[in-house]
């Protein structure tokens, strides 16, 4: 578990901007789904944990893989200004648990899942959460991503697209 800062955020067509390599030499995609809270929560039931979600949109976990790996903690590698594209937009009312995800690099298919087929189900992260830290209306929890996060270098285009919710685009510089 970790947290991005409200400075990692960026829309739909905004861009990545790639940190100097002089800070990190190898930042990497991760197409997710993310939900959306909509009311206060804490320690809540996994089979109440789906009642707190207002809706889902899509996010681009943007992660500078080199530092996730030797620093002890995850915030320096996915805190970085431009490392959260999210939207393009909240749609409620669907079922998150089994959405097919697809990120595509430059119009090339590099991750393909389904939230279906996560490690930890939808409804146990919301819980175990939940047991951590109060979840509040508007907190976005991104879900994990299915494998095959690749390299981003410039003039790249990255389009994250959720069944039943839109499609993600943002571009590398």
């Amino acid at each position: 578990m970790f947290l991005k800062p409200a400075s990692s955020l960026i829309p739909d067509q905004g861009e990545i901007i790639l940190p100097s390599s002089d800070l990190t030499k190898q930042v990497e995609l991760e197409g997710e789904v993310a939900l959306v809270i909509g009311k206060r929560g804490k320690n809540i039931r996994e089979e109440e944990a789906l009642d707190y979600v207002f809706g889902c949109t899509v996010f681009n976990d943007v992660t500078a893989r080199d530092l996730t790996k030797t620093d002890p903690q995850f915030t320096r590698g996915k805190g970085f200004d431009t490392f959260g594209p999210l939207g393009p937009w909240i749609v409620k009312g669907i079922d998150p648990t089994d959405l097919r995800i697809v990120t595509t690099l430059n119009g090339k298919v590099v991750q393909e899942g389904s939230t279906n087929q996560m490690s930890l189900s939808i409804p146990f992260l919301i819980s175990w959460i939940s047991q951590i830290m109060t979840l509040e209306p508007g907190d976005v929890l991104a879900t994990g991503s299915p494998s095959g996060s690749c390299p981003l270098k410039p003039g790249d285009v990255v389009s994250v697209e959720v069944e039943n919710i839109g499609k993600l685009c943002n571009y590398v510089k």
